[in-house]
């Protein structure tokens, strides 16, 4: 199935100039989302690692459905303020203004492998920063996988830490 065709294109959203391109369609079909998982499960087959860990809010609609296909735990990466309890965080740059990324310091134990998952790679900060919350707490990034990766914007050249992996580019 071609994804491709699927993925909304936006214009002008959040702001003028910006193309979003928008999943809400993949997840409204239950063919196009299972296409969505296999690619992503494909991508994952040859890797070793524990568990996923997925960014806040649509990292988080494919992440919950993959950890259970491939028997993984699910590690949360929220926006600051929103863990209860107590949690690791890391503070990163982004294009207009500053964002903390945080998670529980349970989550993961020192020598695991972490897939990091998100719906989008763009300029790659706030991967890089997921990367960072990984490592913070003895952690190892196994890979970063995305469904959608904009390669104009040249968002896998900060992540040489782990392989990057994605399913649908756009140039």
């Amino acid at each position: 199935m071609d994804l491709k065709q699927i993925i909304r294109d936006v214009p002008d959203f959040p702001k003028p100039g910006i193309l979003f391109r928008d999943i809400t369609p993949v997840l409204e079909r239950p063919d196009a989302f299972r296409a969505a998982l296999d690619g992503l499960a494909g991508l994952l087959a040859p890797l070793r690692f524990d568990k996923i860990a997925a960014m806040e809010s649509r990292g988080f609609l494919l992440g919950a459905p993959l950890a259970v296909r491939l028997e993984k735990g699910l590690v949360l990466l929220r926006k600051g303020g929103k863990l209860p309890g107590a949690v690791e965080s890391v503070t990163y740059y982004l294009e207009y203004g500053e964002a903390t990324l945080e998670m529980h310091r349970s989550s993961l134990r020192s020598g695991e492998r972490v897939v990091v998952l998100d719906d989008l790679l763009a300029t790659g900060g706030t991967a890089l920063a997921a990367g960072q919350l990984v490592k913070k707490v003895g952690a190892e990034v196994a890979a970063f996988v995305f469904l959608i990766e904009l390669t104009v914007l040249q968002g896998r050249a900060p992540l040489i830490e782990a392989p990057v992996f994605s399913l649908v580019k756009y140039p």
